[in-house]
């Protein structure tokens, strides 16, 4: 091979060489478009009925396959254990209606009027979310639970 027909080799291996980087930039580029046009958005499940034309939260909220319930409280006499099965159950049925369940809660949070009440509630807490537990925080209230509530929970979970 002489040396002309080495160089014009060369310039062929590197134009093919450029055009598929080229063409692979240029794909991804498509590809990041497509998948940000995917891009989940916020998804607005349960309004509370408050007689308000703007609402002032949502009950729940679905964002891709995360869902956000919304704090429950117990509104009646009874004692931790009564308020933290309520509260529970509550937060179950929000999670039923909307696509998943309690073992697939990611995270709760635990508002107590009262730390003093951290041991009941962890006996009534203990098992509802299966044999995984989501990860959580538990802090006492100043000033108190809104409502009268001994107790308030909210929770993340996945979707299917």
């Amino acid at each position: 091979m002489n040396n002309m027909e080495n160089k014009t080799s060369r310039r062929s291996s590197l134009k093919k060489m450029g055009m598929a980087i080229i063409g692979a930039f240029g794909l991804g580029m498509t590809n990041h478009a497509v998948a940000k046009e995917a891009k989940p958005k916020k998804e607005v499940l349960d309004i509370p009925d408050n007689d308000q034309d703007i609402p002032l939260f949502s009950g729940a909220v679905r964002h891709g396959n995360t869902l956000y319930i919304a704090g429950k409280g117990a509104h009646f006499e009874g004692d931790i254990k009564a308020h933290t099965d309520h509260v529970l159950k509550e937060l179950q049925k929000g999670l039923e209606k909307n696509g998943s369940s309690m073992e697939q809660v990611l995270k709760v949070n635990v508002y107590l009027h009262d730390l003093e009440d951290y041991k009941g509630m962890n006996e009534v807490f203990r098992g509802r979310f299966g044999k995984n537990p989501p990860v959580r925080t538990t802090v006492a209230t100043y000033g108190g639970v809104p409502g009268k509530s001994l107790v308030e929970m909210d929770c993340i979970a996945a979707v299917d």
